[in-house]
């Protein structure tokens, strides 16, 4: 079922999302790996059960058990990072960036996956979390790695329909 069932679940006046979701998720500018651990990745964080358990099962074909477990970490670790770094940032006095984190994170020195790919999905998640932070740091670094933005474009593309398929999806649901 994946994308299918979510497209059939939307709405009418979501059609924008039912075409962006293929869209996007056939992009040749990322791998299979990277399309679909940014997928899931970004529909752990938006937190909509039939998105979740839709990518979830379609994901596990292209990335494996390892694979999944990697990108839900991802979505588990930026939970976690993109409130802290972006609490410190909004707060605007430099003395909270001076202080240590001192949060476990060790996920991302070990994910279970290449690490360029645990770092693009951590990206996506933290464009639907809005951490500039976290945004700037993964776009700098992966790009430092040899990322193309076109590549960095795409999983925010990702990012975006995923989350607005959750989020309408939600909506219907509270209405229904």
């Amino acid at each position: 079922m994946g994308l299918d069932a979510i497209r059939a679940a939307l709405p009418e006046y979501a059609r924008d999302i039912k075409l962006n979701l293929g869209s996007t998720v056939a992009s040749a500018a990322l791998t299979p790996t990277q399309t679909w651990g940014t997928a899931l990745a970004c529909a752990v964080t938006a937190r909509n059960p039939l998105v979740l358990r839709e990518i979830a099962a379609e994901a596990l074909g292209h990335l494996g058990p390892e694979g999944v477990e990697a990108a839900k970490g991802a979505a588990a670790i930026m939970a976690m990072n993109n409130i802290y770094y972006r609490a410190k940032h909004l707060i605007g006095d430099e003395q909270y960036a001076s202080m240590p984190a001192r949060l476990r994170m060790q996920i991302i020195a070990r994910p279970g996956v290449d690490k360029g790919d645990f770092e693009l999905w951590c990206f996506a998640v933290s464009a639907i979390a809005g951490c500039g932070v976290c945004l700037e740091l993964h776009d700098k670094k992966l790009r430092g790695s040899g990322y193309t933005r076109e590549q960095l474009h795409e999983a925010l593309r990702i990012s975006a329909v995923v989350h607005a398929a959750a989020v309408t999806l939600d909506a219907e649901a509270a209405l229904a």
